[in-house]
């Protein structure tokens, strides 16, 4: 829905009821005057993590000039990490895994491979992904071993 309040309320329940650590909305993030799900996301904040929307911006504005025109955001709202994905499948994807040259090598990091330290920053579980579809970045001494 693109009623602010109903976004904020939802985004609430999601980290304060549920205990959602990671919250992914998509669209409504344009300049339109029904695109608020940042507003409704920056109400709701504790605090705002300006390098998500900067990366996604950069990211998408690889494939299309109109990603200047995202107002996306990502926040921290007490140990929950929310960010605003694009609206369309295709922008997510190129969102969330970067841009990769002809050989498949990443030219800019997408904005999941930060996603998983972010939640364990915040004393949230300790995420793993798959590296054949998105390897997650963490310094030497925040990794562990969860072969155990």
């Amino acid at each position: 829905p693109d009623e602010q309040a109903i976004i904020e309320q939802t985004l609430c329940e999601l980290v304060d009821e549920m205990s959602c650590h990671l919250v992914l909305t998509t669209g409504g993030t344009g300049p339109a005057r029904r695109d608020v799900t940042p507003d409704a996301t920056l109400a709701v904040a504790d605090r705002e993590m300006p390098g998500f929307g900067e990366q996604m911006r950069q990211i998408s504005l690889h494939f299309v000039p109109t990603a200047i025109l995202s107002r996306q955001v990502g926040v921290i709202r007490k140990q929950a990490l929310i960010l605003n994905l694009p609206g369309q499948p295709k922008s997510i994807k190129e969102t969330l895994e970067g841009v990769k040259d002809a050989e498949g090598n990443v030219v800019v990091h997408g904005i999941f491979a930060s996603v998983p330290y972010c939640i364990q920053l915040l004393e949230g579980p300790y995420v793993e992904t798959a590296p054949e579809v998105v390897a997650a970045f963490r310094p030497k001494s925040a990794r562990r071993d969860v072969s155990e």
